[in-house]
């Protein structure tokens, strides 16, 4: 074998080295962007469920405003039955259309929060603004002054009640 031929060889050697160090670089980059794109793909993917999750929570109680301001006209609805009872016979229809009022509003997720007499009072769930005597043990409910709401699970207004002080045990 010629120089020439040994030449070419080693050339052809070197080149062959050359590509295949480029050839492993190429690899590790590609790897690299890779593990990158899946990175950002799995992130988009994330993000993509936080905001559906979001917006869900937007649609949900996005009309929480409005359901406030139509549990105040219920209320009023309700002092003005109320006062109506007390005048003489109510028309079916007046109850009817507080009925509907209900209705509509629990279709939108509200709900009345039940508060019962007796029962220990649940501050979680209620506001106490008034204590009175009362055969009950201290800390039960003895009346419901204002109900309470709930919208899903978010407490939208406490229920306002009256709780016993207890029974007076000091001898007069």
């Amino acid at each position: 074998m010629s120089n020439e031929d040994q030449n070419e060889i080693m050339k052809t050697a070197a080149d062959h080295g050359a590509c295949k160090e480029k050839l492993g670089k190429c690899e590790e980059e590609k790897a690299e962007y890779l593990k990158g794109w899946q990175r950002t793909k799995a992130d988009f993917i994330n993000y993509k469920k936080d905001e559906v999750a979001r917006l869900g929570e937007i649609a949900r109680y996005g009309s929480e405003d409005l359901i406030k301001d139509l549990i105040t006209v219920l209320d009023n609805f309700d002092l003005g039955l109320r006062a109506l009872e007390k005048a003489g016979p109510v028309e079916k229809g007046i109850y009817m259309i507080r009925a509907q009022i209900e209705d509509i509003l629990r279709k939108r997720g509200l709900e009345r929060i039940p508060i019962s007499v007796g029962e220990k009072f649940d501050p979680a769930v209620s506001e106490a603004i008034a204590e009175g005597e009362s055969e009950l043990d201290a800390g039960s409910i003895i009346e419901e002054i204002e109900p309470g709401y709930r919208l899903y699970d978010k407490i939208l207004r406490p229920a306002r009640v009256k709780v016993a002080k207890g029974k007076d045990t000091t001898n007069k």
